[in-house]
């Protein structure tokens, strides 16, 4: 089971800690692009804010500048599975042979489809709220840089959350459940800088954190991380090339600009209780999971 490979290579709790440690010091150097720009002295005319600064910048420069840190961290996490703990990259990702990108396909093209039809549905019936934003060479070098580094942002997040650390905290633990929650806890905490916390408040944090509950069942049932591949991948692929808004973290060349007043109450909780159990649901009968309880619940 993919759980139990921790038990297989058994690796001290240390080692995830070391390895957490490495892997953050990838992602920190990868950030140095970005500090360059931010300080640089013909930017920081915008008053010292490092935020103003970013978002002077040509947005599919930002995007880029972005997600660097994320290709270092990849490259961390590479290093971290095979020199410290002596590893492969398959044993933190699935119970099976190798990845199964049909899986990750099929996840995928599931939350494209829905995504795609949430976001027209609504520019249909609240025109008002978006601005429409198209421009066919700015869009197209969007294209290009979310299908090349934007999967490797969000395969990163799903290797050392739903991966690397829920074998960590499993093992620790000696619990599915305990390593779904603390997974899933880190994983919100990590989004607490973000802009929409500001926007929305504290209150959003419930989304990530269910978002990192939800990623984590399909784990743990389906015995792999490609399901939470897939759909990772399709949500920020996109929000980043059909819709964003001015107070995003992602500010990118958009068919759509939202330009309405955010509210957090009706979008949180159709996701967090409407779609995602939906989505549980259609893979849980797609690939038949049973042992719900033995799956999250029990113990190694």
């Amino acid at each position: 089971m993919f759980i139990n490979q921790a038990l297989v290579y058994k690796n001290p709790f240390w080692m995830y800690l070391l390895g957490s440690f490495v892997i953050i010091i990838f992602v920190i150097i990868g950030q140095l692009p970005i500090t360059f720009f931010i300080t640089n002295e013909s930017i920081s005319a915008a008053g010292g804010d490092p935020m103003a600064a970013l978002r002077s910048l040509d947005k599919n420069l930002q995007l880029i500048l972005l997600l660097i840190p994320f290709l270092l961290g990849f490259l961390g996490l590479f290093l971290v599975v095979k020199k410290i703990h002596n590893r492969s990259l398959t044993s933190i990702s699935t119970s099976r042979k190798s990845l199964d990108w049909k899986r990750i396909i099929y996840a995928f093209s599931v939350w494209t489809i829905v995504s795609i039809l949430l976001i027209f549905g609504d520019y249909f019936f609240n025109p008002d709220s978006y601005e429409w934003n198209f421009n066919l060479k700015p869009f197209g070098l969007l294209l290009i840089i979310s299908i090349l580094l934007m999967p490797i942002q969000t395969s990163l997040e799903e290797y050392i959350f739903r991966g690397y650390l829920m074998q960590g905290f499993s093992s620790f633990f000696n619990s599915r459940w305990v390593a779904l929650f603390t997974t899933s806890i880190v994983f919100g905490s990590l989004h607490f800088s973000n802009p929409e916390v500001q926007k929305l408040g504290l209150g959003v944090m419930a989304y990530y954190i269910g978002t990192g509950l939800f990623l984590g069942i399909l784990t743990l049932m389906d015995e792999g991380i490609e399901l939470a591949l897939g759909f990772h991948a399709s949500n920020n692929i996109m929000t980043a090339l059909f819709v964003t808004s001015s107070w995003t973290v992602f500010q990118t060349e958009s068919i759509l600009i939202d330009i309405s007043e955010p509210t957090l109450g009706g979008e949180t909780f159709f996701s967090l209780f409407i779609l995602y159990p939906g989505f549980i649901f259609l893979m849980s009968r797609k690939f038949d999971w049973s042992g719900w309880k033995n799956k999250l619940i029990s113990k190694l």
